[in-house]
């Protein structure tokens, strides 16, 4: 079996859709959102990190009920063109808690995260959604970056997905008294992210579905040591994220629904590489520690797995979620 490769830097991002010339639009802005990964192995429901792969949308609203779609790029064929579009509910969504008419849309998607693999499409969607109506209203409604991340946490319902996607680099979520909440942290620049993407994908509800209410204490304190201590390795220690990247809450329990997954995550940590499930799967994460490191990584998945396997070479994102009006620039 030949694992495919794809190298993609950050500041490769693709270039903004243009959208086609309308003179009667009110608004145009073109918004970009990243690939995400959460949990990163023993951080579940907490830890997330952007990556180099991207989703870029161009939207024109106008004075009237129109609602155009267009989607090119992964999962083109199953996304709605109509109100059910998570990017149009995410729209509609920001628009109503602001107490404003939602106007007539016309969007262009490129999708370029893949959907239903673990590395966070409907977040992106999401995070798409709630930029797009922060361009749109920009002027009339001012949404701070605490009200982007409560609005696209109701939508989501977690935030640890859509933070990295709104604020880039590696975030811990958290929900508090005041809401969702997040802390953005910098990620050590030996960390170098590789994700393996299968053909098939897998459902985050029934990922969910496979965990137990109830966990042994001794798992739940090993998890909390392994989180801490994935912390300090993506930030100062990176030859610290084969131990900081175990976990025993949720990736075991959910093995037995993607065993290919299961099974490379386990031959990779055996080869001592710090891989985990990216999200809920089935796409892996590899934290290595260089290029070197991610290139015997790829030899090692090539070697022990006859599932075929899209091997991406990431840079972590540190900008997340961009906003250009076609008028006025980024915001």
């Amino acid at each position: 079996m030949r694992v495919g490769v794809t190298v993609v830097p950050a500041e490769m991002a693709p270039a903004s859709v243009e959208a086609r010339t309308v003179e009667d639009a009110l608004r145009t802005v073109t918004v970009t959102v990243p690939a995400t990964s959460a949990n990163l192995g023993p951080g579940f429901d907490t830890l997330g990190l952007a990556l180099s792969i991207y989703d870029s949308l161009t939207v024109s609203s106008f004075d009237d009920d129109r609602l155009e779609i267009e989607v090119t790029g992964s999962g083109a064929e199953e996304i709605p063109r109509d109100a059910g579009n998570l990017v149009v509910r995410s729209i509609a969504h920001v628009y109503a808690d602001a107490g404003r008419r939602m106007p007539g849309l016309r969007i262009h998607a490129e999708n370029g995260v893949p959907h239903g693999r673990g590395l966070g499409s409907s977040g992106a969607a999401v995070t798409a959604g709630v930029l797009i109506a922060k361009g749109l209203l920009a002027g009339d409604v001012d949404l701070d970056d605490d009200a982007l991340l409560r609005l696209a946490t109701e939508l989501e319902g977690h935030p640890d997905n859509v933070a990295p996607a709104l604020f880039g680099g590696l975030t811990i979520a958290w929900t508090g008294e005041r809401g969702p909440q997040h802390k953005k942290l910098l990620v050590h620049r030996g960390v170098a992210p590789l994700v393996f993407v299968p053909g098939f994908t897998m459902s985050t509800s029934l990922a969910r579905s496979l965990q137990p209410h109830q966990v042994p204490r001794e798992d739940a304190v090993f998890n909390v040591s392994r989180s801490a201590l994935l912390v300090a390795a993506l930030t100062q220690s990176p030859e610290l994220l084969l131990d900081a990247t175990d976990d025993r809450l949720h990736q075991d329990y959910r093995g037995a629904a993607m065993p290919e997954t299961l099974r490379l995550v386990q031959e990779l940590r055996a080869a001592g590489f710090a891989a985990v499930v990216s999200g809920a799967g089935p796409s892996v994460l590899v934290l290595a520690d260089g290029p070197a490191a991610r290139q015997a990584a790829v030899e090692v998945a090539d070697a022990v797995t006859d599932t075929p396997w899209e091997a991406h070479m990431l840079a972590v994102d540190v900008l997340g979620g961009t906003v250009r009006d076609r008028a006025e620039g980024s915001t």
